[in-house]
């Protein structure tokens, strides 16, 4: 007996040092592409997303996650890499592949790969083209060639019927799905496809990391006609700041070109570079986004329902986000291509059986579908809500960590060439202790390449060798801070102490970062601080730079309400 009992101890210890090997668990990584958090789930009283608020209800909910670009190719990049667009040095869509240029560094599902899982990649996972070496990394990260929709080649092709009946290339593309090109659209069938695969894993023995890209809601708004009848437009409402700030400097001025190139913006004939739309439009616009949003969610729907019949909700991690938010009208904005929260933040939800959740009951499904048609009002509690900042290359870390992998260690330095390792954190403790605060030392940092200081017509995607000033944004509880520098290409070099703007928000008081503060009387500490950092020795890395200036600023703000109103010693 007392050797039983020995036996036990040993046994436990070694589970709890995760030295006892267990069954993997499997994941499947849903990413949305230029979805912001309009979602029920995040508190949005508009948005129908009932199968998105499902899942939420059984998962960690990250409420401040935020990406490392407001633009695809280098958001994802980022993500897969954990690896600040800094390290990759992909700035745009139509640069380089990262492993030729930069380094050659493990992705996220390469390392799962590497452990015995089954990678497969449905949809937009990777951006297409040179920046994933024009095989979304195949055979790198996935065990079987990545799966691409067919319908996807008509996406920016003239298939919009207008009001004068004839097809355009329209940003606003409602329409009969049978009379579609194949009869079909990219979403639906990366949704089916997903499904077929999950079918497949039944009988694999190995586990599998399935990453699904869904196409929408990034423009063209080509989608089921039915879902724009969701969002009467007598329901729509124009953002609370929908005009340009005075105080935002105009390098940070976003002029959304690839909305104005659609053939229904282009006839509006609106002026360059800050409009604005009239306002009929940007209702439409917003109905039409919100519409996509919730065509998505039927998909994410149908997939996690699959999981469920075929057996896979009590053994799989399920993820949950997007490349990167998306403007509606906000600053006088549209599209990404800003530092700005709305362009910056992103839902990010982490199901994990057993740990976010309890499990269900026998023959009760964990994400049973729920048609957003028949039961508009569905409400879910979210799970636990983790207020703290965080950033999408702490995805890789946590991920492994939750699947039972060893989470890759911090990169000895930023831009550092090792092939394994992270820039980001892993967030793994969020699932195993309640948060009790906010910290201030929790931060995101985000970057954003412009062509000049003015507005220009490549502003929002200007090429890499164009790039002559780089935004560099720190975003912590209390603080939105970004500083505008001047950028060398052909050196690959952002000269911290060329400063050409800066931005200035602090949150309690304007969430909505309206109001700019940099420069101002009472906040010039921040102009003057590169000089204290350039007596320093060689500049520092610009995420220490900005978290030097926060911290400065923070110190500043306390020793002058102090000084207002100094506390009473007894």
């Amino acid at each position: 007996m007392m050797m039983l009992s020995c036996v036990f101890v040993i046994y436990m210890g070694l589970c709890l040092l995760g030295v006892v090997a267990r069954d993997k668990l499997n994941v499947i990584y849903i990413m949305a592409d230029d979805m912001r958090p309009s979602l029920g789930c995040y508190s949005d009283p508009l948005v129908k997303s009932p199968n998105i608020d499902q899942l939420a209800s059984k998962s960690n909910v990250f409420f401040n996650a935020y990406a490392q670009q407001a633009l695809c190719g280098p958001s994802r990049t980022s993500i897969l890499t954990s690896r600040r667009p800094d390290t990759t040095k992909l700035f745009d869509n139509s640069n380089f592949y990262w492993r030729v240029h930069s380094g050659n560094y493990t992705t996220l599902p390469q390392y799962f790969k590497s452990h015995g899982y089954t990678t497969m990649s449905v949809g937009k996972i990777f951006h297409p083209g040179i920046v994933s070496n024009h095989s979304d990394d195949y055979p790198y990260s996935w065990s079987v060639p990545p799966y691409h929709p067919p319908s996807f080649h008509y996406e920016r092709r003239k298939v919009c019927k207008g009001r004068d009946g004839k097809l355009h290339e329209n940003l606003l593309c409602a329409v009969n799905v049978t009379e579609m090109p194949l009869g079909t659209l990219p979403d639906i069938e990366n949704t089916e496809e997903a499904i077929r695969l999950l079918k497949l894993m039944n009988k694999s023995e190995s586990p599998f990391f399935l990453a699904v890209g869904f196409y929408k809601p990034h423009i063209p708004f080509r989608i089921p006609q039915e879902f724009v009848k969701l969002y009467p437009l007598d329901k729509m409402t124009l953002p609370a700041d929908p005009d340009v700030p005075k105080g935002l400097p105009s390098v940070a001025y976003n002029p959304w070109t690839d909305i104005r190139e659609r053939e229904d913006v282009k006839a509006l004939n609106i002026s360059f570079p800050y409009g604005p739309i009239s306002k009929d439009f940007q209702l439409q616009i917003r109905q039409y986004y919100f519409s996509s949003v919730s065509y998505v969610d039927a998909q994410v729907g149908k997939l996690l329902n699959a999981l469920d019949e075929h057996g896979f909700a009590e053994n799989t991690i399920v993820v949950f986000t997007s490349d990167h938010g998306w403007s509606l009208g906000e600053h006088g904005e549209w599209a990404k291509y800003s530092t700005f929260d709305v362009a910056t933040r992103v839902p990010l939800l982490v199901y994990v059986p057993g740990l976010t959740s309890v499990s269900q009951g026998w023959g009760e499904k964990t994400f049973p579908y729920v048609d957003v048609f028949q039961e508009p009002d569905s409400q879910f509690i979210s799970g636990q809500v983790v207020k703290s900042v965080v950033e999408l290359v702490d995805l890789f870390p946590t991920i492994s960590h939750l699947a039972g992998l060893r989470a890759p260690h911090q990169c000895p330095q930023p831009g550092s060439h090792v092939n394994l390792c992270t820039e980001g954190e892993n967030r793994a403790y969020t699932f195993y202790r309640p948060e009790t605060y906010v910290s201030e030392e929790e931060m995101a940092f985000s970057q954003c390449p412009r062509p000049a200081d003015t507005p220009q017509l490549n502003s929002d995607q200007p090429h890499f060798k164009e790039v002559r000033v780089l935004g560099y944004s720190i975003r912590c509880s209390q603080y939105r801070y970004t500083l505008w520098v001047g950028f060398q290409p052909d050196r690959f070099y952002a000269n911290l102490s060329d400063v050409h703007a800066g931005e200035l928000y602090l949150l309690d008081d304007d969430p909505d970062q309206d109001h700019n503060l940099y420069g101002l009387k009472g906040y010039e500490v921040l102009s003057h601080s590169l000089g204290k950092l350039s007596g320093i020795g060689a500049m520092p890395q610009w995420t220490d730079v900005l978290r030097q200036h926060i911290t400065w600023l923070h110190q500043y703000r306390l020793q002058r309400d102090t000084s207002r109103n100094p506390a009473q010693t007894f």
